[in-house]
């Protein structure tokens, strides 16, 4: 069988994407409490990793590639949800007192867990479609302005869908778009300080695949 021969540097973007994502996922049901006595999920600090590979992709590999990765994290995330179920399901013995605990931190409700897919699919996809657009218009100018533009869309988006679904119904809907604008702001400030990390990457890469 012929080698299809897929690139170091695309392979290892592809596992970090996929474990920054399904990591994320896993500790998104632990709150801390900002500076000001704001109340995010634990996973704002790793989530965006998600949407910093998402931009090095379809700028290096282009849209087609990006589209691939995001449908891969997509099910590495179902089949990690698949497996939660079925540990949880298992019957644990009566001296074991963890079974609670467990189920407390990868037992994540039906609602909870399609708030999560359906807002990571819209974000992911409107993110890299943005990228891709802008650099039609800019070229190799500007890496700054497709970064930055691309996540205000895709985390705004992401962050609507996750929102309402989740929590419509269960907060007052006049609650919904502050809570929608601050976790969308939080990423996207974390990405833009991210930016020369972002250019190291996406430099690196470059190189990479030209010496390749």
């Amino acid at each position: 069988m012929k080698d299809k021969g897929y690139s170091f540097p695309l392979v290892a973007l592809a596992a970090a994407y996929c474990v920054a994502l399904v990591v994320s996922n896993v500790i998104a049901g632990k709150l801390y409490q900002a500076p000001g006595g704001i109340v995010l999920p634990a996973a704002v600090w790793l989530f965006p990793v998600v949407y910093i590979i998402g931009d090095v992709i379809p700028e290096v590999y282009g849209l087609a590639t990006a589209r691939r990765i995001i449908a891969l994290g997509f099910a590495a995330n179902l089949a990690a949800v698949g497996f939660f179920v079925l540990t949880l399901a298992l019957p644990a013995p009566e001296s074991w007192a963890g079974q609670e605990a467990f189920r407390a931190v990868l037992g994540s409700t039906p609602r909870l867990l399609l708030a999560s897919l359906v807002g990571y699919l819209v974000g992911t996809n409107a993110n890299a479609w943005v990228l891709v657009r802008i650099k039609r218009c800019t070229g190799e100018r500007w890496l700054w302005l497709r970064t930055i533009g691309s996540t205000i869309v895709g985390e705004t988006l992401d962050s609507a869908c996750f929102m309402s679904i989740a929590f419509l119904g269960a907060v007052p809907a006049s609650a919904l778009p502050a809570m929608v604008l601050a976790q969308a702001a939080f990423k996207t400030a974390y990405e833009a300080l991210a930016t020369p990390l972002t250019y190291a990457v996406i430099g690196a890469v470059k190189r990479a695949e030209a010496g390749a």
